[in-house]
Order: structure tokens, then sequence, then C-alpha cells
């Protein structure tokens, strides 16, 4: 694997100042011997002339937040990170790589959830090349490598997860977004550190089922809802009865024998259960009356 190296090159101001004054001695050393109509002063001076203009060839802008990847004859010399006009040997091939922290959002990949229904997802991807060597040499296209390989991984973290679930202890696409972003970011760093990509954030940008069964999944999603709810509020009026029958007990407010105890124990669900308020009814004869 190549890594990278740094090679900024010379400053490029005062090599450009001594290219101007060589330029204009060269001028002058020109002109002068075309008035005497001397041969050899004016091929010297054309030497000179093609020399510096090689030379010229040599100089690069560096913007901020970008390098220049330097290869001599294919061969990898080093990059260029230090911005502004530098100098360095006019052979040299000069690659732009931009460092800017930049988005990617994917399309709207159809994909099957955990429990296999087919689903819409798309995310927004936040990267940089921190890497230049890696970026230019070890991937073909890396700006079209990160497209890939981001989609793949979203592909991929969509099968892990449902996309919705009502137990607070399952990890859903839905519900669970701030662990899934995590999850994708990490999977996306994996397949882009060989391109020097570094990921600073991936998150869901959307995501819905498919048209095809989304009139169907609501149906479905609302009844699970419906029976979640129902299990917490039996759950919450089981504990209620249970806390109400161990209080009486304990503080022997009331003795009641069994049967008493099971239609207290019904009346409470009734009323703790029920969509509708109870309507309250006053026993004004005994307990067992």
């Amino acid at each position: 694997m190549i890594r990278e190296r740094t090679r900024n090159g010379a400053a490029g101001i005062p090599l450009l100042a001594l290219l101007i004054a060589a330029g204009a001695a060269t001028t002058y050393l020109f002109v002068s011997s075309a008035r005497n109509a001397e041969p050899i002063p004016i091929v010297l001076a054309s030497l000179l002339y093609l020399a510096e203009a090689f030379l010229a060839a040599g100089f690069f802008m560096v913007n901020p937040n970008e390098a220049r990847v330097l290869q001599l004859f294919g061969d990898y010399a080093g990059t260029a990170r230090t911005p502004g006009l530098r100098w360095a040997n006019p052979l040299l091939t000069k690659k732009r790589i931009s460092l800017r922290v930049r988005n990617f959002e994917s399309s709207h990949l159809k994909v099957n959830d955990r429990d296999g229904n087919p689903i819409e997802i798309a995310a927004v991807v936040v990267w940089r090349v921190v890497e230049t060597a890696e970026a230019a040499f070890e991937v073909d296209d890396y700006e079209n490598y990160v497209r890939v390989q981001s989609e793949a991984a979203v592909r991929n973290a969509a099968t892990s997860y449902p996309y919705d679930a009502h137990d607070d202890a399952v990890v859903s696409l839905r519900g669970a977004t701030a662990a899934v972003a995590e999850h994708l970011k990490r999977e996306i760093q994996d397949r882009l550190h060989k391109a020097g990509v570094e990921v600073l954030e991936a998150r869901i940008s959307h995501l819905a089922y498919a048209p095809e069964i989304a009139a169907a999944m609501l149906q479905r999603q609302q009844a699970g809802a419906i029976i979640a709810a129902r299990q917490r509020i039996v759950e919450g009026a089981v504990g209620m009865v249970d806390m109400a029958l161990e209080m009486l007990s304990r503080k022997a407010i009331v003795q009641l024998d069994e049967e008493r105890k099971a239609a207290m124990v019904s009346n409470l669900l009734v009323v703790l259960c029920g969509e509708r308020g109870a309507q309250p009814i006053l026993n004004t004869g005994t307990i067992h009356q």
C-alpha cells in the first residue's frame, strides 16, 4: 500500500522574482545582440529563453484545504500540502486532490429489512480525504468509490435491523436512529479506509415502506401498536391489583375471602383496562349483599 510522503517543493514567490529578473536580463542580452548583429549572443539568449520557459513550468498553486500529488514518470514523488505558490521539478505531474469536507447523499434504495419487508432508504455521508496517496493510487476513482461503497453499506445496514419494533430493547431503523447512524458510519469507514477517506458522519435521510406494501404495513403497524399498548396496560393493571390486595391485607383494612378477592380483581381489571370510564355503583348494603 502506498503511503503519503510530504514534498512541498520550494517557495514559489522568491523563485518567480528570480526568474523574472533572469528574463529581463535575457531580453536585454537579446536586444543588444540583435542591434550589433552578434549571432552567438543571440543564440545564447534564445537558449536562455527556452531554459527559463522550462523552469517556469515548475510553478504550481496549492489552495487552502487542497493537496497536489506529485509524480515523476509514473512514480509517486510526494504530496504538497503547504498553501501558496510552490515550485517543483517541471517534469513532475501535479494532480489536484481536494481535502475539503464533502457531502454525499445516496439515491433512494429499495431493500428488505431484517424481517423481509421491502423498504426505501437513503443516507447522507459526510467525508473528506485524509490520505492523498491512497486516494490517488489505491482506487481507480475515489469519488465514485465513495458513492458505490456508501450505497452498499446502506443496503447492508438496512438488512441488519427491522423497520420498526415495539419493544424498546430491539434496535430498529425508525426507533434507534442514533445507534443505526453509528453502525452505518462504522461500516462505511471500514469500506473506505483503503481509499484514504475519513467518514465524519453518516445518517439516514429517507426511510419509508415500499409503496406496494405501505398501506398494509401501516395497518400492521397500527395493530402492533395497539397490541403493545394493551400489553403495557394489562401489565400495569395486574401490578396495581396486586399492590391493592397486598396493602389491604397488610394494613388489615378489610378481610376478603377468595371469592371476594376474585370479584375485586375482576372489577379492578375492568376499570383499569377498559377504554371508557367506569360508571360507579354505590353499594348501600353490606359487603355480602
